[in-house]
This record gives structure tokens, sequence and C-alpha cells, in this order.
């Protein structure tokens, strides 16, 4: 079954649009946290370039597929469209790679494909296999193209959002994922002035 997986995977990948973002004024950025098999995903939608954070967004939900490296997509997938249902927001930051993937075709692509809009893939570690020419690092991430984005407008978003050698935007996500700080906490711990 994997192996029909990684063939839809590569065809898909052939559907990925590479272009140039000019207007980008709403940055949203998604991540997942996992307790058994429940998912808890957490979506932070900010201002750009100045990341102001303008809504926050938590939902829980079943999932259904194991964790696999390089089909996390299958996991991901559901909750992350749930999660972003309605909203608004001009670019997506992915807690998982884009193109920066074995086949060119990971969870940030996947996303990118569905919603039609520009996606970025950020994660902490290459996959065994990554084509070297299909990511970038900045800070601490490992930038990659999801959809509808270049590499290099990728990259300059993510330089602007950085806080701590990570994107401030993701940062939030995966802390309201985890429930490290509620839903009304617009701010990350060192955002906060005494």
């Amino acid at each position: 079954m994997l192996e029909k997986i990684a063939e839809v995977q590569k065809k898909l990948s052939k559907r990925i649009v590479e272009k140039e973002v000019r207007m980008v004024s709403k940055i949203a950025a998604v991540d997942v946290s996992y307790k058994g098999n429940k998912a808890r995903v957490a979506l932070v939608i900010c201002s750009f370039p100045d990341c102001k954070v303008l809504k926050t967004k938590v939902l829980e939900t079943e999932v259904s597929f194991p964790y696999i490296p390089t089909f996390f997509f299958l996991r991901e997938t559901r909750p992350i469209l749930l999660v972003t249902k309605g909203e608004e927001f001009d670019v997506l930051i992915v807690e998982g790679h884009g193109k920066a993937h074995p086949r060119k075709y990971g969870l940030a692509s996947h996303i990118g494909l569905i919603l039609g809009k520009p996606t970025i893939g950020v994660a902490k570690k290459l996959l065994r296999g990554t084509p070297e020419n299909s990511y970038r690092k900045v800070g601490k991430a490992y930038v990659s193209v999801g959809n509808m984005i270049t590499l290099k407008d990728a990259v300059r978003i993510i330089e602007k959002l950085l806080d701590g050698g990570y994107p401030k935007p993701l940062k939030l996500a995966d802390k309201l994922s985890k429930g490290k700080i509620s839903e009304d906490e617009n701010t990350l711990p060192s955002d906060k002035t005494s």
C-alpha cells in the first residue's frame, strides 16, 4: 500500500507550482501535536512583516493514521484542513516538509495543493534522501517550497519572522498545540513585558 501512495506522491509533486509571491499581509502557521489517537491542531494568523498576532484557533480531533516517516501528510492533512477552513491568510507556514522530501512532496506541498494557497514547509530536521537543492537552512529551520511560492520568497518571509532561530508564528502554534499556552495568550513568553 505504501508503495502505491509513494507513487501518487511522485505524480502529485509534478503539480507543485513555484511562483513569486508579491503581496503578503497575513501569515498563518499550523502545527499538530498528539496524545494517543487525539490530534490537537493550532493555527496562528499574524500580520506581516511585523508579526502581530491577529487570531489563534485550536481544535482537537481523532486521528486514524499512524505516524510513518515520509507519509506524514496522511496523518496531518485532516486536522490542518479542519483548522484552516474558512480562515483568510496570504501564506501558510506548515510544520513539515514541502519539496524538501525524498519524493518532493511532503505535508506542506499536499496542504498547499489542496488549499490552492502559497505554503512554506518548515522543519527542524531533514529527511534521509532529501534532494539537496530543495531547501535552505534559515536559522534553526529547514525551509522549502510547499506550493505556489518560490524558495527565494519562502526564505525571505521566514527570515523576517525568526525569533530565536525559528519562525515566531510556528513557535506559537507549537506551544498552542501542546497546551503550553492558552488561546488568549497572544504572545510568546519572550514577548511579554514586565
